[in-house]
This record gives structure tokens, sequence and C-alpha cells, in this order.
């Protein structure tokens, strides 16, 4: 039997820049192994091999996606172990929670340190090319968080928050129906992100995340009908009963939540509009239309034109990040293959394998 394999993104490029909730997720883990290096490529192959190393076995892994290449890794956790290897390196921010047994693993080698000032120009090219994509990625993001404000000021003047309210009610009723205050212990509260914005467009894990639950409840709506201010009521009402949450923030605006799910009550609540759009298929599945409970009747036909106007303006602005995140990829891309000429392959191996055999004792030893 296999064990299981929970994705998500733990950093994205946000409308508030590179967003990172990478020690919300490390808070608690004993031994953390961060890997150093030029490469982006060597530190995920590293993370990959290891991976299917034991990817068969019944372990429980967390997967932690690259936004930047969603099909890169960054690293992995495994929880009931209280072990992490993970991409150290910036723009992730890491070490709030630094403990005693952390440590760098650094993949770079004194001969590719010499060999690098050969290619130094081309390297600080392609250096200075990607961080000034990124920027104008996270400029266009921003113009579309302001353009989508917009959009939501138009919903917001035709909610009745009475209504709203009492959706929300009716739903924590049900989520948290006859249940007694627990007191034995504190909510463990693990913040990650839903999906994230990617040079390939938008990219989310909400099956994968939702696999195994009992229950979803799918919130529709247009933006500004409540979504995110539902699913923050259900967050303080879960750690007042000291449930642990998985928090699931917006991949374009980080203050804003996109799923709230407890697996000890086997439920999750996600916003189910683009770019993460879902339907029910699962029997208990339940959708919860914000637009159609808390909206006055016809808004949708009366602010028909102003509402194609913000939309087309915040689509093209989305257009335009997408546009520079693939301009990084190409720059990263072709910073890889120069840094491929220095790299020494017996160098990578020998740590690798010293990394294949300390996780194999310290899963030998559980």
């Amino acid at each position: 039997m296999s064990g299981s394999m929970l994705r998500y993104f733990a950093g994205g490029n946000t409308a508030k820049g590179f967003y990172n909730l990478y020690d919300s997720n490390l808070f608690g883990i004993e031994r953390v192994l961060l890997l150093s290096g030029k490469s982006q490529s060597e530190k995920a192959d590293v993370v990959q091999r290891l991976l299917n190393k034991w990817r068969d076995s019944e372990i429980a892994f967390e997967v932690i996606h690259n936004s930047a290449n969603p099909e890169q890794l960054e690293g992995f956790i495994i929880r009931d172990l209280g072990f992490a290897i993970i991409d150290g390196d910036h723009p992730r921010v890491l070490g709030d929670y630094v403990g005693l047994e952390w440590e760098t693993i650094d993949l770079d080698q004194l001969a590719s340190i010499k060999q690098h000032e050969n290619y130094e120009d081309d390297i600080n090219d392609l250096k200075e090319k990607i961080a000034n994509h990124y920027k104008k990625a996270y400029d266009a993001y921003e113009t579309a968080l302001r353009v989508h404000d917009d959009w939501e000021g138009i919903y917001i003047r035709q909610m009745d928050f009475d209504q709203a309210n009492k959706v929300t009610n009716d739903l924590i009723s049900k989520l948290f129906q006859e249940d007694e205050i627990q007191t034995d212990k504190e909510s463990r509260i693990l913040r990650r992100f839903l999906g994230a914005a990617t040079p390939e467009g938008p990219v989310d894990f909400v099956d994968n995340i939702t696999e195994g639950l009992t229950k979803r409840f799918f919130l529709k709506g247009r933006a500004g009908t409540g979504k995110s201010t539902l699913l923050k009521k259900v967050v303080a009402e879960a750690e007042k009963h000291r449930y642990d949450l998985e928090i699931y923030h917006c991949g374009f605006d980080p203050g804003s939540l996109d799923m709230v799910l407890v697996r000890e009550l086997g439920w999750a609540v996600f916003d189910s509009t683009a770019p993460h759009e879902y339907f029910p298929s699962l029997p208990n599945d339940e959708v919860i239309d914000m637009y159609e409970l808390t909206v006055a009747p016809g808004t949708d036909e009366t602010y028909a034109e102003e509402i194609a106007v913000i939309e087309a303006k915040y689509r093209e602005q989305m257009r335009l990040g997408k546009l520079h995140l693939a301009e990084v990829k190409k720059y990263q891309d072709e910073l890889e293959t120069v840094y491929a000429k220095i790299t020494d392959r017996t160098h990578i191996e020998t740590i690798y394998n010293e990394l294949e055999q300390l996780l194999g004792q310290i899963i030998e030893e559980e």
C-alpha cells in the first residue's frame, strides 16, 4: 500500500510580489535540510529523486511545487517523521522557526565557483532579465488587483449583508453541528496556496487537496460577494473549536482566502470560481451561490457594460503577468544551461547518495 501525496504551493507570484508561506508549514518540523545552490534544476532534481525513491512506500508526503515552474518541486515534508527538505535560496524566506537540527546542504563546489567567473557576464545578464520580468509581472498583477477592486465594488453595493451573514451562519451551524468545544489542544494552522500564477497560467491542486474528504462545499459567486469573508469566519469558528486547520490563500491576492479545510471533520469549503472553477462530482458535494443568495437580482444585467469594461482591463493585466512569467522561465532555462556547463555531477551524486542514506535511516528508525 502506497502512502499519500498532498500537493500545494508554499510561495507564489502575486499582486503583492513574491509571497511566501514556507514557515507556516515548517513550524514544528525538527529536521529540515535547506538545499542551496545556483541551479534550481539541480536542487529540484535531488528532491524529485528522493521522492521517487520512497513514493511507493506508506509514507505520507507533502509535496511543494515551484510556482515559477510547476513541474519542478521545491521540496517535500514528511510531517509524521518531523523531516523536510526544501530549496532554501532566494526568494524564499525561511527561518523564523529554525530548529537545532536545521542545516544547509550546498550543492555548489569550488570547481564550479572558479568556472563561474568565465560566464559571469552571461549569468549577470540573464539574472537582470529575470529580475526585470518578475517586476513587470508583479506590476501587472498589482494593476489587475486595483481593477479587481472596482469589479468587486459593483457587487458590494448591491449586496444584502444581513442575508450574507445568514448564509454564513447557516453554513457554520452545518459544519459544526452539535459539536462541543474541544479543550485539550490548540489549533494547528497550516497556511498554503490553493493555486498559483505560473508561466503556464493558473495551476491548482484542488482535486488532490480535497481527495478523501466526505463533504465539499463549492462557493460560487461574483467578485466581492463575500466568499473570502465567509471563509475567514469559518476559520475563526474552527479555531474556537480548536480543530487543526489547512488554510489556502489566494494565489493572486494573498490577503484573501480560497479554501478552508478541517480533515478531522472531513470537509472543505472553497472558492470554486475562475481560475479554479470546479463543479460537484461527488455525492456529498454542495454548492453555495453567494450571487444568487445575497445580491440584488438583475445586477449582472444592469451593470453589464461597466462589468465588461472592467473585466477586459483585468484580463489584459493578467495576460501581461503570465507573459512576463513566461519570459522569466525562458531566461531561467537559459541560465540553467549555463550552470549545466560548470556543474560537477560527481559532487551532486555524492550529496544525493548521502541524502538518500540519511533519509533511509530516518525512515527505518521510525
